[in-house]
């Protein structure tokens, strides 16, 4: 059903919000500017929705700061979390974003690393205007989207640099993440020194060691 609502270009959009295109677009692809489609493609706004926004909202949504975050399971990947940090502020100094970098060394699977605590409450204090990471699953391992969904409710636009996990990264990680897990429930099954928890584990090296000589 075809809209009766007044729209106008991309260009208009930006010239009376007073923002650059680019600006209008980005604004655009986070949801903060509803838009509909010309048959040939091109982005039509709606008028009414460009009058609601004042330059208080302009000048509140620019303001507002990146965060690059990264994050290594353990400290021998000390040198990618380092090379993580360096790809983010990279991508964000090329971008011209006023930015902060946020690092954790933890299970991606452990929701109370201080980095991620922080990230959090700023974003929920509506102090982040962007998050970026270098993969989804820095963030976390499980539970991400939960995170995204609380980006979108706080108008917190999240930049995921490559979209395609690195395999070798990734699965040498959840290893680690996997034997974190089972070494916690195991240790409150049995106990922490018990006999069981230790064959357990032991168990659980030996499948590892196993699979990757089969890889």
């Amino acid at each position: 059903m075809e809209s009766n609502e007044v729209t106008i270009s991309i260009g208009d959009a930006a010239a009376l919000l007073g923002v650059s295109v680019k600006t209008v677009r980005r604004w655009a692809d986070a949801g903060k500017l509803k838009y509909e489609r010309t048959p040939t493609g091109h982005r039509r706004f709606f008028i009414s929705d460009i009058k609601k926004i004042t330059p208080r909202d302009i000048s509140k949504l620019e303001e507002r700061i990146t965060i690059n975050y990264a994050r290594v399971s353990s400290h021998d990947q000390k040198e990618d979390l380092t090379r993580q940090i360096q790809v983010l502020e990279a991508f964000s100094s090329a971008n011209g974003w006023q930015f902060e970098t946020i690092s954790d060394l933890g299970s991606g699977l452990n929701y109370q690393k201080k980095g991620l605590q922080k990230l959090l409450k700023r974003i929920m204090q509506g102090d982040i205007g962007r998050l970026v990471l270098t993969h989804k699953d820095r963030l976390l391992r499980f539970g991400s989207e939960l995170v995204f969904a609380m980006c979108e409710e706080f108008e917190t636009e999240v930049v995921i640099i490559n979209k395609s996990s690195d395999e070798v990264s990734f699965e040498q990680e959840l290893v680690t993440d996997m034997i974190e897990l089972i070494t916690v429930f195991s240790a409150r099954l049995y106990g922490s020194r018990s006999r069981k928890n230790k064959n357990l584990l032991d168990n659980v090296a030996k499948a590892v060691q196993d699979a990757e000589k089969l890889s």
